[in-house]
């Protein structure tokens, strides 16, 4: 597995500080919001080049907890990627299957394609619960499982 650069972890601090800018008073106001819970981009890797659908992209692939959810994201890996219209839809290849992505785009520097998995996080005690369930999440996606379509 290919370690991320300094630049690509600054590039997820940002997404991160950008995603709770834009989704911070909308996500308090969720009937299953979780105050023990905070933004944060986890568990990052590098998405092998076969995986993008014949895309010239390379992706960063990891999760991002919310006080709310837990959604599977790819993040190019380089500045300057053109970015797709917000609320493109598309199926990307991933080693476990085929999952269904948005275009988001948290402030006009960052875009992102994300894949919502669970929409409720009450239940969750901790950060280090919640970074434990992404690293379970993103273990079981990177991991070959078939053609079998994913769904959310």
């Amino acid at each position: 597995m290919q370690a991320l650069t300094p630049d690509q972890y600054e590039r997820l601090r940002d997404l991160a500080a950008a995603w709770q800018q834009q989704q911070g008073r909308a996500l308090k106001e969720m009937a299953h919001y979780n105050p023990r819970l905070s933004v944060d981009a986890l568990c990052f890797q590098v998405l092998p080049e076969d995986q993008a659908d014949e895309e010239e992209t390379t992706y960063l692939a990891g999760a991002l907890v919310t006080p709310v959810s837990l959604s599977l994201l790819l993040v190019p890996a380089e500045n300057g990627a053109p970015p797709p219209e917000p609320g493109t839809r598309r199926r990307f290849a991933l080693p476990s299957g085929r999952y269904p992505f948005v275009a988001e785009r948290p402030n006009p520097s960052v875009w992102l394609w994300r894949c919502e998995l669970i929409d409720d996080l009450s239940d969750l005690d901790s950060l280090q619960e919640a970074s434990r369930l992404a690293q379970r999440m993103m273990d079981k996606v990177m991991r070959p499982g078939g053609d079998e379509e994913a769904s959310m």
